[in-house]
């Protein structure tokens, strides 16, 4: 009798269904804010954590934002996104500078393309853009 009992009595171990935050892969923000802590002046790394945080935290993306375009003035990719977020903000004459600047710096670095966005931006920010109509 004691043999019957053994066999239909479950000795498989107990398993924890929770995930342990020990095994669960960092986030992408996680991995960004390691790569920034690692070199806080790594104009990439900058970028995508502002990029990162824009949809969340619009206020903490701004602070990136304007650590590239004080550290980074080269960083193309920083004015059309920084003059957005401005926009968002409702700082249309603030948004405004940050296009023209960053058309300035597009043009010198021969990026064509990025030029032509900031230009179209910039016509919108200051309600020049026809397509609407």
């Amino acid at each position: 009798m004691t043999g019957e009992w053994e066999k239909s009595r479950n000795f498989a171990p107990k398993v924890n269904k929770t995930p342990s935050l020990m095994n669960t892969p960092p986030t992408r923000l996680q991995q960004l804010l390691a790569f920034y802590a690692d070199d806080p002046t790594d104009a990439f790394t900058i970028y995508a954590l502002a990029t990162e945080y824009r949809a969340l935290e619009p206020e903490r993306a701004w602070e990136y934002y304007q650590k590239l375009l004080t550290e980074h003035p080269d960083y193309v990719g920083t004015y059309y996104h920084a003059g957005k977020l401005l926009e968002h903000f409702d700082k249309k004459s603030e948004a405004e500078k940050v296009y023209q600047t960053g058309l300035v710096v597009a043009r010198r670095a021969g990026q064509q393309h990025a030029a032509s966005e900031l230009r179209q931006a910039l016509n919108s920010c200051l309600g020049l853009d026809y397509e609407d109509e």
